[in-house]
This record gives structure tokens, sequence and C-alpha cells, in this order.
């Protein structure tokens, strides 16, 4: 397992203060008032064949960062490199290249699919596209990339409709392995899936990962899922990261009050006591000043509604974004 980053490797992914706010608009035409804070200066890297887990509640910015690095979206601010590239001044044949490197897995796997195409043409169509492979090649590609995630290859001319979630789930992998992507962004690619299901397709990726070297973003809100797939584990709340370090280290020992009610929720957490938090969550039009999370934390001193607290590492590759140094 991958924990801190080697210095003596580059990291493929680079993330610097990356932020991004959605303005607030009543109507069409009108003036933006006020603006969502979707995500708050998060920093990271993500080492080649590592998987970066990325775990909070629905709201937290996970999703939104993923499409960041893969540039569906553009960020208000900060910087993004994919393997020393800064991704934001790409077009043209440079960015059609780096779409080949840096591919995603849904959530939905059937909204994911065109449910005209069949399953071999769905998986031919990035091949296509990227100009990689075609007629018998083409043809023998597809087959391949279904061997490579379990299926028969006579599901290729069968179309989504006729396939069980986990089998287009299957289906939507081989599509974003087929032009060999160097990265991945996993965005809840199993919760929409029964849990037997579920252990099919982590235990897919992971041996898909271990076959072909790849760096992942795996993005979800089960912290248990994400101890199971991930080197490494980030938690975000309110669009700011507040904790990251080795996956182990942060399900047995989180060191952030946030992680420590996240870990507390998985059913049959060895006894740990449950942490209910306070409150609701602050609205992200107006979080909160100091820590956005100090107005539900157990432990927050009056510092805590003012001072911004940095990521420090407070055991080697364990960082928490926290003033206190007595509590966890």
């Amino acid at each position: 397992m991958i924990t801190p980053l080697s210095p003596l490797a580059p990291p493929l992914v680079s993330v610097e203060n990356l932020s991004k706010r959605y303005p607030l608009r009543k109507g069409l035409f009108s003036r933006a008032e006020g603006s969502v804070h979707a995500v708050e200066q998060a920093s990271f890297e993500i080492a080649r064949n590592e998987v970066l887990g990325l775990a909070g509640e629905s709201g937290s910015g996970k999703t939104t960062i993923g499409r960041m690095l893969l540039r569906l979206i553009d960020p208000t601010s900060g910087a993004i490199r994919f393997d020393g590239q800064d991704i934001s001044s790409l077009s043209g044949p440079d960015l059609r290249r780096f779409r080949r490197q840096a591919q995603i897995v849904f959530q939905d796997p059937f909204a994911s699919l065109d449910p005209l195409m069949t399953v071999g043409e769905a998986i031919a169509e990035p091949l296509m596209i990227q100009k990689m492979a075609s007629g018998a090649e083409l043809q023998d590609r597809v087959a391949t990339l279904l061997d490579a995630v379990s299926l028969p290859r006579d599901f290729a001319s069968r179309r989504p409709d006729a396939l069980s979630g986990g089998q287009r789930q299957r289906v939507v992998i081989a599509r974003a392995l087929s032009v060999e992507p160097k990265f991945i962004v996993a965005d809840e690619p199993v919760s929409a899936l029964d849990v037997s299901i579920q252990a099919q397709i982590l235990a897919l990726l992971e041996d898909l990962r271990g076959r072909s070297a790849l760096a992942m973003l795996f993005i979800s809100h089960d912290i248990a899922v994400m101890e199971y797939v991930s080197d490494r584990i980030g938690v975000l709340y309110l669009g700011r990261l507040m904790e990251i370090g080795p996956a182990a280290d942060v399900v047995a020992e989180p060191r952030h009050p946030y992680t420590e009610a996240l870990v507390s929720a998985v059913p049959g957490s060895d006894g740990r006591k449950r942490v209910i938090l306070k409150g609701e969550a602050p609205n992200p039009v107006n979080p909160p000043s100091g820590c956005v999370f100090h107005s539900r934390c157990p432990y927050a001193l009056p510092d805590c509604a003012q001072i911004i607290p940095p990521l420090r590492e407070v055991a080697p590759g364990h960082l928490k974004a926290c003033l206190r140094d007595d509590v966890l």
C-alpha cells in the first residue's frame, strides 16, 4: 500500500489550492448574488499506481474535485498538473491526448451507456474517437476488454437494458479502460449496486489496477468501502480537506473530529463510540468563518471560529486541519 509520496517519484496528479465557486443568480440574466463554495483551497497529490479515496457527506465537494481533475469543469482558482503539465492550458490535440489518459467511471452505469448502442459499440467508441483501432483490430480489442472485466465475448452484441446493474458497470469500466488511461476518477462506482455486486466490482477494480498500473481517485461517502480499495484517504467537509493519510491509519486512528464521526458511523466498527454531530451542515452559500467544521465540532475552541487551520503533519504521511493537538 502506498502511503506518503516518495520524493524521488514525481506525482501523476498534483493539485494546489484548488477552489470552485458557483455564482448564484435569481434569474437567467440577473447579476450574481453570492456564490456556492463547492471546493476551497484543496491541495493534494496522487502517485502513479496509487488509489486516493475521497470521503465526505453529500455536497462536500467530492464530485466537483473529480470533474475538475478531468477538465469537465474549470476551477475558479488553483492549479492542476497531470504528469507535470498544467491542464488548464490544454486545447485541441493536447486536450484530446489528455482525455485519453484520464477517464471517468460514473455512479449510474445505465445512464453512462447509450441505450441504442450495443455493448461492443459502446466499448469501441472511445477507440474510434482516439483513432487507436479499426476493423478487425477494433473487434479484437473489444473482445479483449470484455475478457478483462470478466464478461462473455458474446455480450458485445447485447444492449444495456439486457444486462444487470453489475454487468453494466463492468461495461462502463471496460469502456474507460479501452484507451489505456493512466488515471481514472471512479465517482461512487458501486453505490447504486447491491452489496454482493459491490464486492465483485471492487475486486475487479483492484485486479485491474494491479495489472494496469492505474492511478485512481475513488470517490465515495462509504468510508468502509474506501478503506478496502484505497492506499490513502482524504476527508472533505464543506469543500475543505479536513484530513488525509494512509487508509488504514485514517480509519483506525482518525485525527480529525469529523473523520471520527464518519468512521464511528460504519456498522460494526469495533465497538467504537458513536459520534453524533450536533446541528445541520452549514449552507455552502454562507459557510462558517474560521474552521468550517467548528459549528458542529465537540472539541471547538474560541479560536476555531476565527482561524482557518492549515493541513499539518501529525504522524508520518498523516495530515489534519485542526487547531487542537489534545484530542483524538
